[in-house]
């Protein structure tokens, strides 16, 4: 068997000592030479395992060949997700110590970006309304496939969502550059339960992986965006709990908002509170309880908004069909829905979502209303995102003005060649 192993290896350009190698279709050779950095499990031919192996491990880095046996880089592999290799260099047969000294570089790269991009998250001072959260690291956007960073004021999350990076030794890699280069009380990593099972990963380990009183990690804390503030619970929420890729659309929907608004799928209150600053009443809506009862505490939090708030516990699509029967009109309407489209395959009902979504506030809208909508489905692109809301309107027999086009913050930066990283579509609309 070793011996098939060797000859397999020589034949397609390896060295024995070259360590596990993948290689993939012709399509998926052109897409990685364009640019692209991944490869789906459907376009892997073969793997061939190190020397003296009988298999490969889960989470290697593994040597990336094209059909001619030709090198491309070398990729983290995974045995479970649809997303078999996720390119991390260029170079071919990079060892995990060359692999753990490229993260190391990266997210010192990654922190020195984002503080030039929102410098306001990195001062330290007194001064309790300066804004202080922002996203550190942002997978492949910063050249780290599977990490994620978020920090909140004194508190960082991370995400490790790969079986490459789900690892003690780039656990440990990210506590020491991110404890060297900011000041922290502590840093937790909190698990994608959904991604957990697509990957098959082990639970974290228990506990900080850092934390400034080690007998007393702090996990919970108040933080600022746009000189609003919101509390943050290291144990609860939504992925890495808040959702601050629309800190920069909340402040925009505030410019435009007015008179009665309606905040759909508001889960904390993000662009609800940042709206009730300049309107008269303001209703948020989410399914989500626990959610709500979050959205209230951060509501008491600010207690200089302008506008009276309550919350509705419902589902979006009954509510504004219960609003639209009983002849509800507003002045301002937000739709934030999670991600529709999660798979390819399920892009074209989530054109159906959005489109039913969209007419249905476009019908409640007043005349000079406000339409804030969007996406954060990666298998919907923004054209035709925006053809769905053109349908709608279309179909509302509205005449629709787009006044802004905006994706997600500067901290959450997207790579030109991975469309995925380009996620997040936010059109501001006058709906006349």
């Amino acid at each position: 068997m070793k011996s098939e192993l060797k000859e397999r290896a020589l034949r397609v350009g390896l060295p024995r000592e070259a360590g596990a190698a993948a290689k993939v279709s012709r399509r998926a050779a052109d897409r990685l030479r364009a640019g692209h950095l991944w490869v789906y499990r459907s376009d892997v031919d073969e793997v061939y395992p190190a020397a003296g192996e009988t298999g490969i491990e889960t989470g290697a880095i593994v040597s990336v060949l094209d059909g001619r046996g030709f090198p491309l880089g070398s990729a983290i592999y995974s045995d479970a997700s649809q997303i078999a290799l996720r390119v991390v260099s260029e170079k071919t047969a990079l060892t995990r110590a060359e692999y753990l000294e490229d993260v190391r570089e990266r997210v010192a790269a990654a922190v020195a970006l984002r503080r030039e991009v929102a410098p306001e998250a990195f001062h330290l001072n007194a001064d309790t309304s300066a804004d202080d959260a922002c996203r550190l690291i942002f997978s492949e956007a910063d050249g780290l496939p599977g990490i994620v960073a978020d920090k909140y004021s004194g508190l960082v999350v991370l995400q490790l969502l790969t079986q490459g990076t789900a690892q003690d030794d780039v656990r440990e890699v990210l506590r020491d550059v991110l404890a060297e280069e900011l000041e922290l009380e502590t840093i937790v990593e909190r698990p994608d339960g959904r991604v957990r099972e697509l990957e098959k990963l082990e639970l974290p380990p228990a506990g900080a992986l850092f934390a400034k009183n080690a007998e007393a990690p702090v996990l919970e804390t108040v933080f600022t965006i746009n000189g609003m503030k919101f509390h943050f619970n290291a144990e609860a929420g939504q992925k890495t709990g808040a959702f601050l890729d629309q800190r920069l659309n909340y402040a925009a929907a505030a410019k435009y908002a007015r008179g009665r608004a309606l905040d759909v799928c508001t889960y904390q209150g993000g662009f609800a509170l940042h709206m009730a600053q300049v309107c008269d009443e303001v209703t948020g809506v989410d399914a989500s309880r626990s959610a709500l009862q979050v959205a209230d505490r951060n509501l008491q939090l600010n207690p200089q908004l302008k506008a009276t708030v309550e919350w509705i516990e419902a589902d979006a699509f009954e509510l504004l069909r219960e609003f639209e029967a009983a002849g509800e009109r507003f002045d301002t309407i937000v739709l934030d829905p999670p991600a529709f489209a999660k798979t390819k395959r399920a892009a074209e009902g989530a054109m159906r979502g959005y489109k039913e979504l969209n007419l249905r506030a476009m019908k409640m809208l007043r005349p000079g209303g406000t339409l804030v909508t969007c996406s954060c489905s990666h298998h919907v692109p923004l054209a035709e995102f925006v053809e769905a809301v053109g349908s709608a309107a279309s179909d509302a027999k509205r005449r629709v003005q787009v006044m802004e086009t905006r994706g997600a913050a500067p901290d959450h930066p997207s790579v030109m060649t991975l469309p995925e990283t380009d996620y997040l579509k936010c059109l501001i609309c006058r709906v006349g």
